[in-house]
This record gives structure tokens, sequence and C-alpha cells, in this order.
């Protein structure tokens, strides 16, 4: 038996054992957090990096923000996670600490092995790999994976494909490699349901659309882009738009929104351009002030093509800008601001413009940066600038800089840019550029009246080397006319800018139906070309040619058989060309006259003096709606110079220079033969009214109405009564279409000749049509 004090102390000592236990129980977790605190706030004995291949471990060191001897700080550990992840290098990584050991796991992202593309037929695979920022040899990450899915629908959606959808796959290899697939649906393109116009009452909504480049979508269009939903052409109308109403007189117009929205079936858009056009104004008052001493504005006034009372176009404001500063230029002052202020007078509906000419801050070029070149020499660059370092800055010629840039065509994009310079009065002009592709592979065919069917294939680098030089080889197989010729132009020869080639070729043309032979002719050709200003320019050249007639027909002119079979001309020439049209190739404005001589004597078997002149006038009848008439003359003198000129040598009309006549159907003719024998002088002229057709411009189809006239006389050892040689004027009207097709121009004309002689060969249908691609 336990007596009374025993008992009380035994359950004394229970009820402390009990609170002990309890008090155990309760700060343990107190206690293994204290421990782990002190295990955790140790120092970094060592870093180990763990799962790593292909980088190396001192790569991962470089990325931590902490090393041995450092106290482990649970911040800094975040830190360093996030630094490795912004690295791109790897898909996971993990870091632990254990008994001052601090371990780093990394799972690396995988080298990109190869990248396709499945399903594009629209966009070429080099067109989408110049939009990925993802390479072969690149480390794949999903971010950029996506980035790049972002970037190719954007391109798709550029070319008006909105349905299109991108999945991008990849393909595991060994050695952490993988292939990266992005198949593509490109759907349907997106086109054009309706265009929209609210708040237009001076145009109506033809007329405006016809302003525009975006169009309306229809089965017709099947050779233009513009009836695909473009948002960046949008963007354009808008400025087209806004242009056009300034050119009207429309001084307070504004676009107000242009709205996009995608129909249900994702298939067409609806834009709606919403406009407000303001009052019409006429020009006002016209002054030029300055604030120059030596400079009297009065005097410059003529230089402003504006007439008050016609209607407001600020297209002209512009062009009187540009002229004035050239010319104020010109005396010297190239540090000038001209600024056209424009006044407003709403009740009357005028609008007085005044020309301020003030000396603007003195700035000098201090130096010229190009970049974005990579094959592309700077020289070839440099040397289309009109300003050099040292110079007075000008924007007028820096203009002209970027358009002869531009016109190498070597680039599909030129930016020059002004930039400040070590002090105040000096910039930098930096030209950033991006090149493209200047080889070309030319597959040609076409069809012509005069000489037949052919086939063309060529072979030509416009920028050899990167030092801008051209490089031309070509092939022409036709029924009438075979073909081979080199070509090679330097068009800075010793550093000046004179362009200087040669030409190497050889020809064989079927004359028969003419004048019963065939030609052969082999020879070279040297050249060089200058020019005095923008509008003058000369070449000159030197040829050496070997001829010689074949298969001769039995019937054939004695002229022709008296004639020796072979010959070497060898000559000197020149061309002098005064150009101030618009274009050279469709031009709707301006003029020009060209002056070219011959003299072959110098050297071979033939000696005579050529003359031809010819030029040109176009005058735009109705700009908007493109309504040009021209005028167009030629003419040209040959004399054998103790020789008769040979029937090669001599001019002959018809065909494409004197319409409703054959090749060759105009001129002195063989009475026995009929062949054609070609005169020493001719002359040709055309009076040519050219117009829409009313069909939409997407056709790009134009009419025209003509009547062409003109003559050729005069044969050298002809015997009386043996040639026709009447040299009379001929003429004739004609009607005809030409079409700016994809494949080529194709124009088709019918004419009837209306003044003629009775052995002239006519022609009332001439077709020509010719084709590269």
């Amino acid at each position: 038996m336990i007596d009374g004090k025993r008992g009380f102390n035994l359950l004394r000592t229970v009820k402390a054992a009990g609170i002990c236990t309890a008090l155990l129980g309760a700060m343990s977790p107190m206690i293994v957090s204290t421990v782990a605190h002190a295990q955790s706030s140790g120092v970094i004995r060592d870093i180990k990096v763990d799962g790593n291949n292909r980088i190396e471990s001192a790569t991962v060191d470089a990325y931590l923000t902490v090393a041995p001897g450092d106290p482990y700080d649970a911040q800094k550990i975040n830190e360093s996670l996030k630094a490795l992840f912004s690295t791109g290098l790897f898909a996971d990584v993990s870091i632990s600490f254990n008994q001052g050991v601090l371990l780093v796991n990394v799972v690396e992202n995988p080298i990109i092995n190869r990248i396709a593309f499945e399903g594009n037929q629209r966009l070429k695979d080099d067109t989408l790999s110049t939009e990925l920022q993802l390479r072969p040899r690149v480390v794949y990450t999903r971010t950029k994976v996506q980035s790049d899915v972002q970037r190719i629908l954007e391109l798709y959606r550029r070319n008006g494909r909105f349905a299109a959808t991108v999945d991008p796959k990849v393909i595991q290899l060994e050695q952490n490699r993988v292939d990266l697939v992005f198949e593509i649906k490109e759907g349907d393109a997106t086109g054009i349901r309706k265009v929209n116009f609210i708040g237009n009452k001076a145009f109506d909504d033809g007329e405006l659309s016809e302003v525009i480049r975006t169009t309306e979508s229809a089965w017709w269009k099947i050779l233009t882009a513009d009836d695909n939903y473009d948002p960046d052409r949008v963007t354009f109308d808008r400025e087209l738009l806004r242009r056009f109403y300034l050119s009207a007189g429309y001084a307070d117009f504004q676009v107000l929104s242009s709205v996009a929205e995608l129909t249900p079936d994702r298939s067409d858009f609806f834009i709606t351009y919403t406009v407000s056009e303001g009052q019409r104004y006429k020009f006002g008052n016209i002054k030029v002030e300055s604030q120059i001493d030596k400079i009297d504005g009065e005097t410059l006034l003529p230089l402003v093509d504006i007439k008050s009372g016609e209607w407001y176009n600020a297209e002209l404001v512009d062009d009187s800008v540009q002229a004035l500063t050239e010319k104020v230029g010109d005396q010297g002052y190239a540090f000038i601001d001209i600024r056209p202020n424009v006044q407003r007078n709403r009740e009357d509906g005028t609008i007085d413009v005044t020309f301020t000419i003030a000396e603007g801050p003195k700035v000098y070029v201090e130096r010229i940066n190009v970049v974005g070149n990579v094959r592309t020499l700077d020289e070839v660059i440099r040397r289309e600038f009109r300003l050099v370092e040292g110079d007075a800055f000008s924007s007028s010629k820096m203009k002209r800089s970027k358009q002869r840039i531009e016109n190498l065509n070597f680039f599909k994009k030129v930016d020059v840019k002004t930039l400040p310079g070590s002090t105040p009065d000096q910039t930098v002009l930096e030209v950033d550029v991006e090149e493209k592709s200047t080889g070309e592979f030319s597959i040609g065919a076409g069809y012509g009246t005069d000489n037949g069917a052919f086939g063309q294939i060529g072979v030509r680098e416009r920028n050899l080397l990167g030092k801008g030089q051209d490089l031309r080889l070509n092939f022409t197989l036709g029924s009438s006319d075979q073909q081979v010729d080199l070509s090679f132009t330097e068009p800075y020869f010793m550093d000046r800018e004179i362009a200087a080639g040669f030409d190497v070729y050889r020809r064989e043309q079927d004359n028969q139906d003419e004048s019963s032979y065939d030609e052969e002719q082999t020879g070279g050709r040297l050249r060089a070309g200058f020019r005095y200003s923008e509008a003058l320019s000369h070449s000159l050249r030197y040829g050496i040619e070997q001829n010689k007639y074949s298969n001769i027909s039995k019937d054939a002119s004695r002229l022709l058989k008296e004639e020796s079979n072979e010959f070497i001309e060898s000559s000197i020439g020149h061309t002098l060309t005064y150009d101030k049209r618009d274009s050279s190739f469709s031009p709707t404005e301006g003029y020009f006259g060209r002056l070219s001589n011959d003299f072959a004597g110098l050297g071979g078997d033939e000696t005579y003096l050529r003359t031809r002149i010819d030029g040109g006038y176009y005058y735009p009848i109705d700009r908007e709606h493109e309504w040009v008439l021209s005028a167009r003359a030629a003419a040209g003198y040959i004399v054998g110079i103790g020789d008769d000129t040979r029937i090669s040598q001599r001019f002959f009309v018809g065909g494409a220079n004197l319409r409703g006549f054959a090749s060759a159907g105009v001129g002195p003719r063989d009475i026995a033969s009929d062949d054609a024998l070609g005169g020493k002088s001719y002359y040709t002229g055309s009076v040519q009214m050219d117009f829409p057709l009313g069909l939409p411009s997407e056709f790009a189809l134009k009419g025209r109405i003509f009547s062409d006239f003109g003559s050729s006389e005069g044969v050298d050892g002809a015997r009386a009564g043996e040639i026709y040689d009447e040299g009379s004027l001929r003429a004739s009207v004609g009607v005809g279409v030409g079409w700016e097709s994809p494949f080529g121009p194709i124009g088709v004309d019918l004419s009837q000749a209306v003044l003629k002689e009775s052995y002239d060969k006519e022609e009332v249908f001439r077709l020509n049509f010719g084709t590269r691609f």
C-alpha cells in the first residue's frame, strides 16, 4: 500500500512529467524550425551545377547572384532563378541548399536543327523565314516560337488572309536537338465585300473609289491584290483621300474614321470611311516676302505657279516651295527656310498664301553614315549623294540623293535620316538601306506583227560583286530573228559619273518578206554616257560589225545583187538627249528631243554619215481622268562618202513607225522584184490621244486614237524606170487599245491608210505582245 505522502509525491511527479511532455510537444515545431533556419542561414561553401551538357558550369555561375563564401539568402536565390530563366537557355531550373552546398539543377532548352514550313503556297519559304526570330542552331524557346507564330499570322494578314492558322510542331531528335515545323493553313483570301463612304457630298462614292487603292472584290480581279483587306493599305487610303480633297480645294478636309468590320463567316470585310469635307476654297492673294536683304520677293513671284481665283491645290503650294528653294539655293543661299503661310477667309471662300523666305539655321554636313548594306559597297551608295561631308545642308539635295539611291533598284527600302552632330551647327546623315536580290533569270515569249513569234532567255546581274556593275547575257529565238548578246556596264567609270560599257552580239535576221535576203551581223560596241544636268545627257559609242548577206533570191533586186555579200563597218557615233518627261516608259506630261550622228569610215569597208533626230511632246488634257495628247516626230538622212549606201544602212518606214502600212511598206521599191530598198532620207510623225475606257482601273486598259504620217525616198545607183521612189506624203488614221498586263504590254491597233501610193504595202491589224516571267 502506498501511504498518503508517497502518493502525493508520485502524483506531483506524474503531473510534472505530463507538463514537461506537453511543453516539449508544443515546442517541437519551434525546435525543428530553429534547426532548419540554422541550416538555411548557413554559409555557402560550394556551388555545384547539375544537368548541363552543352552549357559550361561557369556560364551558369555567371548568372547567379551568390558566390561561395556568401551567406544563404532566399531573396538572392530567387533573383538567381529569374536570371537563369531569363537567359532562354533552360527549360527548367531548381536550386537547393544542403550542408553548405548550393545545388543548381538545370534542364537545357534544345537546339533547333531545322525549321520547315508545311501548307504554305501563297507565301514562299524564303519570305516566311525572313520574318522569324528563330534560326537553325539557335536555342529553342516556347516564347520565341509563339512570337514567330504571331509574325507569320501578321504576314498573312498583310496579304489579305485573316483566316490563316499556324500550328508549330516540335520533332525531338537525339543530342537534345529538335526540328521545328510550322503547319500552316492559309485559308481563303479575306476580300472586300463593300466600301462605303459617309459624309461625302462633293464627290460620289464611285469617284472616291477611284482615288483609293482598296477595291471591292470581284471575280475578274484575279490579277490584283487590292481587293484583299490590308490594314496598311487602308491607312494609305486615308492619305490618298486627304491629298485628293486638298488638291480639289477642300483645305479643311478630314478623314474622321476608317472602320473595317469582318463578316460573321470571316470571309470578307466591310470598310467604311467617314469624312468631313468642309468648305471649298479658291486661291486669294499670292505673295512672296523675303526677310533676306539681297533677295527681292517680288522678282521670285513668277516662279509660283498659282493664280488667284483658281481652286486651292496643296500640291501647287508644295511645288512652289520647291521651285523657290531651288532658285534661292542657286543664288548661293544654302541656309534658307521657305514657309507658306496660309490665311483662310471663310466668308468669301478664299485662301491667301504668303511664301516667306527667311534665313534658316546654318547647318553643315559633318558625316554620312551608310548602314544596312551587306553586299553593296559603301562607295556605290555614297556616290549617288548630292551632298558630301562639309557641304551646307540642303533638304532638296538630300531628297534628290534619296531618289538617286532608290533609282539604283538595289534596295527594298531606303531611309535617309538627319541626326545631331558633334556641335549644334553640324548634322550627320544616316542612310539605312535594305538590300534585295539583283540577280535575274528571265524567260520571255511574245508575238509581234513585225517579227512573228519569239522566245527569249536572259541572265542578268545588276549589282555585280556589290559594285553596281551590270552584266547581262540574252538569247533570242524567233521566226525571223535569232540573236545572242553579252553586255557589261560600269556606271562610274574611273570614279567619274560616266556610264561606260561594251556589247558583243551575233544576229541573224530573215528579210525575205521585205527584201528577198537574209542578213547575219557579228560585232561589238564600246559606249560611254554622261549627264550635263538632270535633263541633258550625252552618249558616245564606237562599233565594229561584220555583215553578211545570204539566201539572196534569184528574183531579188539588181541593186541588192550588185552589192558585195560581205563587208565590215567601223563607226563612231553620239547621241544627245534632252528629256523633261515625267516617265520615259509611260509619259503623261513633258517633252524630249534627241539628236544622233554616226560616222563610218574609221577602217572597215564602208564610209557614210548618218543623222537622226526625234522628239515628242505630251500634254495632259485631263489629269484626273488620264486623257493625254501626244505628238511625236522623227527624221533622218544618210549620205555615202565615196561609196553608195547599202540597203541595210538605209531607213525603212512602216509598221511600228507608220501604222496602217506594213513593215518596210513605204519608201523606194524595186518595180520588178517588189523588194523594199530603204530610203536615204525619211520622216515620220504621229498625233495620238490616249484615254481611259471607263473600265475599273484594275484592268489597266487604255484606248487611243491616232493619225500617223511620213515618207521615205532616195536610193543610190538606181536606173530610170527601175524603182518606185515618189517620196510623197503617206498618212493613216486608226484606233487602238493598250493593256499593261502582268505578262507584259499588249497592244492592238486597227488603222487605215488614207494617203498612199499604189505600190505601198498596207496593214490594217497590228498586234504586239511580249512577256517575261
